[in-house]
């Protein structure tokens, strides 16, 4: 009877459906209508009413865009930048996670409360310094400037550890370390297979940080060199730009974070519930 009661709690209503559809429709339609505006020209996107539905004007619009700014260079170098940042970051900050977590060291609490401290300070703060350090090593102008100061974060290492106390239980290192397994060995086989929704997750946040970032990009290359974000300023220029032509450039940079969604959307969306029911 208990059971029967619980299940009606839990079934959706008419109400729970034409909720869920409005929040779906409202989530997508900036991109839909992205696809719409990379469709038309701006003399129809001009017109009242504008046009809705999309028009065979997008590929023309994308290899203009192309010819304008070299949105291939900046593809492919965003694609190098933040997939090197994403794994860095991941691979750093599980680690880091797991000695904060799970090892014991002289100093680990005060290493821990440094590097959350450093989550207050503003990144515009160390841009100075940071671009003379850059310069000072040769890298200034190169995707490196980019990839090595961002290969961990503290957020990545405060949400690890938070996650790997919670999901690796103290007494299965211990054990694993009673039957000879090195450190190394407990993190390899115990650690990383129970936090992967948790590496997704990171990865998923870290890559679209790192895709969408334009400051320090901005800075530290040069035109010739730029990611995406650089490259689409190249579209605005001009007196009159052309609103068609930067959404379809737009839309054309958007494709791999929406393949990097596809790929790891079940993980993201698996690790978020695990987190849930644990807390």
């Amino acid at each position: 009877m208990a059971r029967k009661k619980l299940h009606a709690t839990l079934e959706a209503g008419t109400g729970t459906y034409v909720l869920v559809a409005l929040v779906a429709i409202v989530s997508i339609f900036p991109l839909y209508y992205t696809i719409v505006m990379a469709s038309h020209t701006n003399a129809e996107m001009a017109a009242s009413p504008p046009p809705m539905f999309p028009n065979t004007s997008f590929f023309g619009n994308i290899h203009k865009a192309l010819e304008m700014a070299p949105l291939n260079k900046g593809l492919i170098n965003s694609i190098i930048v933040s997939g090197c940042i994403t794994a860095g970051t991941v691979a750093l900050c599980t680690l880091a996670g797991f000695a904060f977590a799970k090892l014991r060291f002289k100093g680990r609490n005060v290493l821990l409360g440094i590097c959350i401290g450093t989550m207050m300070v503003p990144t515009q703060m160390g841009v100075i310094p940071l671009y003379m350090l850059m310069a000072k090593w040769g890298l200034a102008g190169h995707l490196t400037s980019v990839i090595l100061p961002t290969l961990v974060t503290a957020f990545g290492v405060f949400f690890m550890r938070q996650y790997i106390s919670k999901a690796v239980p103290d007494e299965l290192i211990e054990s694993a370390y009673m039957d000879g397994a090195s450190t190394t060995k407990v993190f390899l086989q115990i650690v990383v297979p129970a936090v992967r929704p948790a590496m997704a997750v990171l990865g998923m946040l870290t890559f679209l940080t790192a895709w969408n970032d334009f400051f320090w990009p901005l800075i530290t290359l040069n035109s010739g060199n730029p990611t995406i974000q650089v490259a689409f300023q190249s579209l605005a220029s001009g007196f009159a730009p052309q609103q068609s032509i930067i959404m379809a450039g737009t839309l054309y940079g958007t494709i791999p974070v929406l393949i990097v969604f596809a790929l790891l959307g079940r993980q993201i969306v698996g690790g978020i519930m695990e987190g849930a029911v644990k807390g």
